[in-house]
C-alpha cells in the first residue's frame, strides 16, 4: 500500500513539474532586406539613452538632422541589436543562477526469480535527496550573476554612446564632404571656360603645350580632387546606411547643421574628476570587477565538504520494510577546490589591474582631445580670415579675367591658392567637429549614473 501511495506522490510531481515546462515554437529566419522606406521604422524616444535625444520629435518626413540620425542608429543598429540579444542571453543566465536545484528521486526494484522460499516477495527501494552543498554557494552565484548582468547592460548603454558618436561623425563627415564635392564641381566649372579657350589656342599654334601644361594641369587637378571627395563621399554614405541598418539603395535625406560641441576647462576638469561615476563603461568595469569577487568568495565556500541529505524508504526480498535517512559528504583531502581559488584570486587581480590602466588611458584621451581641438580651433580663425582674402582675391581676378586686364596663369594661380584654403578650411572643420563629437562621447552632458542604472539594471 505504501508503494502505491509513494508511487501516486511520485507520478503527482512528475505531473506538476511537466505542467509547468516551456514549450517549443519555430523562428524562422528572416532574409527580407529591411525596411523600404526609413518613414517605416519606429524610433521610440522614450527608449533613448541621452536626454538630448529623448526629447528630440523623430521625424523623418522633411529629412533626417544630426540627432535624428543618431536617434536612428541607436533604434536600428544591427550591432546593437545583437548586443541587446546577449544581455538578454545574459540576464537568462542570472536567472538561472537563482533557481534552486532540483531534488533528485530514486525508486529500484527488485523481483525474484527462480526458486526461492515461500514468504519471498519484491524488493524496493525509494529515496528523496537534496544537495545542500550548492545552498552554500547559491548567495555568492546570484551576486555575480547579478554583476556579471548589470555589466553587460552598461557595456550597452556604452555601446550606445558609441553609436551616438559614430553616428554623428559620419553625419558630419557626409555633409563636408558634400560641401566639398559642391565646391570642387563649382571650380570645375569655372575652369572650364579657360580650359576651353587654351585648348583652341593649342589647335591654333597660338600656344605651346609647353606653355599650355599649367592650365591644362589644373583643371586635370581639380578632376582628380573631385573624383577623390566622390569617392570619400560614397564610403561616408554606405558606413552611414551600414551604422543604421539601413539598404544601401535607401536614399539619405540629410538635412541642418552638423553636430558640434565646445566644453572649456572647467566642464572637462569636472567630467575628469566624476568619469569613474559617469561612465559606462568604467561602471561596468565596476560591476565586473564586483562579479569577479563573488566568484572569488563562492570558490572559498566551495571548499567546503558538499553534502547531500535524502530520505530512503526500503523494503527487503524477506518483506522487511525500513526507513531512514542518507547523508552524502566530500572530503576536501586533495583537491579543496584549491585550484579554483587560485584561478579566481588571479582574475580578480587582472580585472583591477585593468581598471587602473583604462581609467588612467581614458583620462590621458580626454585632455588630449581638449588640447587638440583647443589648438584647431585656434588654427581654423586664421585659416578662415586666409581663405575669405583668397576669395575675395578669386572674385576680383575672375572680373579683371573677363575683361581682359589679367593672364590666364595668374588668374588660375589665384584660383588654385584659392581653392586650397577652402579645401583646407574644410578638413579642418571636418576635423574639429571629429574631435568635438569623440570628446562629447567622453565627458558629454549625459544622465547621471543612479538614474542611468536605474533605467538599465534589471536584476
Amino acid at each position: 500500500m505504501r508503494v502505491k501511495v509513494f508511487a501516486w506522490l511520485t507520478m503527482s510531481a512528475i505531473a506538476a513539474a511537466l505542467g509547468g515546462c516551456a514549450t517549443y515554437r519555430a523562428l524562422p529566419l528572416d532574409d527580407s532586406r529591411g525596411p523600404r522606406d526609413i518613414a517605416d521604422i519606429k524610433v521610440p524616444a522614450a527608449s533613448m539613452p541621452t536626454p538630448s535625444l529623448r526629447t528630440h520629435p523623430f521625424d523623418p518626413s522633411n529629412g533626417l538632422d544630426a540627432t535624428e540620425v543618431a536617434m536612428l542608429a541607436v533604434a536600428n543598429n544591427p550591432q546593437l541589436k545583437i548586443q541587446r540579444d546577449l544581455a538578454g542571453v545574459t540576464h537568462a543566465q542570472a536567472y538561472s543562477a537563482g533557481l534552486l536545484p532540483d531534488p533528485q528521486l530514486n525508486y529500484e526494484h527488485d523481483r525474484p526469480t527462480g526458486s526461492y522460499p515461500a514468504g519471498t516477495t519484491s524488493a524496493f527501494t525509494a529515496s528523496l535527496a537534496f544537495d545542500l552543498g550548492n545552498l552554500v554557494t547559491r548567495s555568492a552565484r546570484v551576486q555575480s550573476a547579478r554583476a556579471g548582468a548589470r555589466e553587460v547592460d552598461l557595456n550597452l548603454l556604452w555601446s550606445e554612446w558609441q553609436t551616438i558618436a559614430q553616428a554623428r561623425t559620419l553625419f558630419d563627415r557626409v555633409f563636408y564632404l558634400r560641401k566639398l564635392v559642391a565646391r570642387l564641381q563649382d571650380e570645375h566649372a569655372a575652369l572650364a571656360p579657360v580650359q576651353g579657350a587654351i585648348t583652341r589656342a593649342l589647335h591654333a599654334g597660338d600656344l605651346t603645350y609647353e606653355t599650355a601644361g599649367a592650365g591644362l594641369n589644373a583643371a586635370s587637378d581639380v578632376n582628380n580632387q573631385l573624383g577623390d571627395a566622390r569617392r570619400q563621399l560614397n564610403l561616408a554614405e554606405h558606413d552611414l546606411h551600414g551604422l543604421l541598418g539601413l539598404d544601401a539603395a535607401l536614399p539619405l535625406h540629410l538635412v541642418g547643421a552638423p553636430f558640434s560641441a565646445d566644453p572649456d576647462r572647467q566642464e572637462v576638469q569636472r567630467a575628469l574628476d566624476d568619469m569613474p561615476r559617469r561612465r559606462p563603461d568604467l561602471l561596468a568595469l565596476q560591476a565586473g570587477y564586483q562579479s569577479q569577487q563573488e566568484k572569488l568568495r563562492a570558490a572559498i565556500l566551495a571548499q567546503f565538504p558538499a553534502i547531500t541529505v535524502g530520505f530512503v524508504k526500503a523494503r527487503d526480498n524477506s518483506n522487511i520494510s525500513s526507513t531512514g535517512f542518507s547523508i552524502g559528504l566530500s572530503l576536501p583531502l586533495f583537491n579543496g577546490n584549491r585550484g579554483n581559488i587560485a584561478i579566481e584570486r588571479a582574475t580578480r587581480q587582472q580585472l583591477h589591474d585593468e581598471y587602473s590602466a583604462r581609467l588612467l588611458a581614458d583620462r590621458n584621451d580626454v585632455q588630449r582631445l581638449a588640447a587638440d581641438l583647443a589648438s584647431e580651433r585656434s588654427q581654423r580663425t586664421a585659416l578662415a580670415v586666409h581663405a575669405a582674402q583668397l576669395a575675395e582675391a578669386r572674385a576680383a581676378a575672375q572680373t579683371s579675367y573677363a575683361t581682359g586686364r589679367l593672364d590666364w596663369p595668374t588668374y588660375l594661380a589665384i584660383r588654385a591658392n584659392s581653392l586650397a584654403a577652402d579645401t583646407a578650411l574644410l578638413t579642418l572643420d571636418a576635423n574639429i567637429h571629429e574631435a568635438a563629437i569623440a570628446l562629447d562621447a567622453l565627458v558629454g552632458n549625459w544622465p547621471d549614473t543612479t538614474q542611468a542604472e536605474k533605467n538599465i539594471v534589471r536584476d
